[in-house]
């Protein structure tokens, strides 16, 4: 059997039970008395394109699709009152989603509200129900790195062969922006003025918006944000301004409060960090003790109820903070991941403080769940023979911990094959560099079940830098990528040598965007690695800082100037150190990546290549940040494991 037949039966084994059936659950929701739940899940038909979203909801212990087919939608809103369901549907034209409305009790399909210029990211009912507030972005606006990269603009039959890409700066296309539909009078109004770029946004009150805004459009226009407040005829007043990054606006229904979160961060959307409650009237600010967990997300039950989630280490974390006092009741803390979102852990709130969410592990499919003071009920799962196979070849997993050089405990996710080891060993490093593995299902890489029945142990490691330790913790990467946590990844491949778990001559490296750097720079830092694949690497700081659309970003993370000599841009550039490379790596990208742009990982390749190092560059031609879709994801995964098997072949392979 050849390398892609065996990635392909794979595949086949676990995706084919499941065609039509939800396979991945992100964006629960439920009604505010708890009768009525809805989430989004991702659907295959078949191993070709991207997966279709289709909205589904809980009934008798299963899921049962309630979207209609051959279009996608997701973000299901209920109203304040349960009856009327919101969501975004691509009806039209694919990838550009417009406003539907479905209410309870009435026959045939959900009416469509007026189209906007754009495409719908996200809605939000107004605590009475009678308006929706819409984030609009522009058929040309970046799309962040955990989004893919590149923009969502959708150019039916695209340009000629010979046409020209054209850069002219920013188009009118490239902003995002707010509007405010009227369900009973279907009245659609736009609500931010021009050349104010609104990120996020959600209510404050019956008539203003809070929302994270900038003066700019651009990807790294995101960094420098504020929380500002928007009344309805579009006036604006900014309300907090940050040294680090605002993110997760909500206003209290009665508007006298406002709730945000302030974090480092390294990619939009990927906010988790503080809790800070701010008077709109007076700007006084207050931080909340939630007592250590990073705030992933925002809910107001009424005008004394805020609810959060969020994270704690590796335990996902639900409660309550009484805005009178500040005081924090939790709901549940489990070593689950919950909510379904790749990164952060995500929910809704009942108006009685029960939480509706998605929860999992590595060993447990996914399933929506209800939790309350009594407990919590499963609502649906998306366990199907499929399932049952990726379980019963992908090993387990288990919580890890080991000591940094300088003292700093650091800890990870070991997958490993069933038997005694020592094992051959993959580290997986997460990108971000804010970002954290948790006990995911298949831990959101097709490759580590795939690499653990082969026979390999996955160490799946958050080192300095990672979310869920607090923002000092998070913020020690910053000035310092690729410095202190070069040492948190050795030493962690020391440890699991000294315990007879890791042959430490059979020791490999995958990762993606600041994984695909890390696995690109450690292979300059140190020689005992076998065989090494960065993902949508950054390799060149210094032409990152003209190439990319996050290279502000990049600069300030390193605290480098790439006009300057000497500096981080050049000194932590592993293209600068190929010399010292023994590894063979396998360098993969996307053509269409705006963060990471696929000339970082040419440049790497021509480097290794020049010092006589084994090296091939793979680019797919149609892919961003990241390798997602069919049948690329076939080939790059038959890539993958070849090459570890080429250069680090386990003594076994279990399937």
């Amino acid at each position: 059997m050849t390398q892609r037949q065996r990635v392909l039966t794979h595949l086949r084994a676990l995706h084919e039970p499941g065609f039509g059936r939800p396979l991945s659950l992100r964006e629960p929701h439920v009604a505010p008395d708890g009768t009525r739940t809805v989430v989004t899940a991702e659907v295959f038909d078949e191993l070709e394109g991207l997966p279709r979203t289709v909205l589904h909801t809980a009934e008798d212990g299963r899921l049962r699709a309630i979207s209609a087919e051959g279009s996608s939608a997701r973000w299901g809103r209920f109203s304040p009152d349960g009856r009327t369901l919101a969501f975004l549907a691509d009806r039209t034209e694919q990838g550009v989603f417009q406003l539907h409305l479905l209410t309870e009790g009435r026959l045939g399909e959900a009416e469509p509200a007026p189209a906007v210029p754009g495409t719908i990211e996200y809605l939000h009912w107004s605590p009475d129900g009678t308006r929706i507030l819409l984030g609009v972005a522009g058929l040309g606006a970046d799309l962040s790195g955990g989004q893919g990269s590149g923009t969502n603009h959708a150019e039916a039959g695209g340009p000629s062969a010979w046409e020209p890409r054209v850069y002219s700066g920013v188009t009118a296309e490239a902003w995002r922006s707010l509007w405010v539909y009227r369900p009973s009078s279907g009245e659609l109004d736009r609500v931010s003025p021009e050349g104010l770029n609104c990120w996020e946004a959600a209510w404050c009150g019956l008539d203003r918006v809070a929302a994270i805004t900038s003066e700019g459009p651009g990807e790294d226009d995101w960094y420098g944000a504020c929380l500002s407040l928007l009344d309805l005829t579009g006036a604006t007043r900014k309300v907090l301004d940050s040294e680090v990054q605002l993110g997760l606006p909500a206003g209290a229904p009665d508007g006298r409060c406002l709730a945000v979160a302030e974090a480092v961060c390294s990619d939009r959307w990927l906010v988790a960090g503080n809790l800070l409650l701010v008077d709109p009237a007076t700007g006084v600010l207050r931080r909340v003790d939630t007592h250590g967990v990073d705030v992933t997300r925002l809910q107001w039950l009424d005008h004394e109820r805020l609810g959060y989630l969020g994270q704690r280490h590796l335990d996902a974390v639900a409660g309550i903070v009484r805005v009178r006092d500040a005081s924090v009741s939790e709901i549940f803390s489990t070593g689950l991941a919950c909510g379904g979102s790749t990164f952060h852990t995500d929910g809704a709130f009942t108006a009685d403080g029960r939480v509706c969410t998605i929860e999992e592990s590595y060993e447990l499919p996914q399933r929506l769940a209800l939790f309350g003071a009594d407990g919590h009920r499963v609502l649906g799962s998306t366990a199907h023979p499929g399932t049952d196979y990726l379980r019963s070849v992908a090993g387990t997993a288990e919580m890890v911990s080991w000591a940094a050089p300088d003292g700093t405990e650091i800890e990870g996710i070991l997958c490993k094959p069933g038997g005694d080891g020592p094992f051959p060993l993959v580290v997986n490093i997460h990108g971000g560099p804010i970002w954290q593995f948790r006990d995911t299902w298949s831990m959101r890489y097709q490759w580590v079940p795939l690499l653990v029945s082969r026979g390999y142990a996955v160490l799946n490691p958050n080192p300095r830098g990672s979310s869920g330790r607090g923002q000092d913790f998070a913020g020690r990467v910053v000035g310092d990528m690729g410095g202190a946590d070069t040492h948190d990844y050795l030493s962690g491949i020391d440890a699991l040598v000294e315990r007879g778990v890791v042959d430490g001559t059979r020791v490999g490296l995958i990762g993606a965007s600041y994984g695909g750097f890390m696995s690109s720079w450690l292979v300059t830092q140190d020689n005992r690695f076998a065989a090494a694949v960065p993902i949508a690497p950054v390799t060149d700081w210094y032409s990152q800082s003209f190439t990319s659309n996050i290279a502000a970003w990049g600069n300030r993370f390193l605290h480098a100037n790439p006009e300057q000599p000497g500096t981080r841009a050049h000194t932590r550039s592993p293209v600068l150190h190929a010399s010292k490379v023994r590894t063979p790596c396998l360098n993969v990208a996307g053509a269409l990546d705006n963060c990471t742009p696929p000339t970082q990982a040419q440049e790497f390749h021509q480097a290794l290549r020049a010092h006589g190092v084994p090296s091939v560059l793979v680019i797919y031609p149609q892919e961003g940040h990241g390798v997602r879709a069919y049948p690329a994801q076939i080939d790059f995964l038959t890539r993958v494991l070849d090459w570890f098997e080429q250069h680090m072949p386990a003594q076994e392979h279990h399937a």
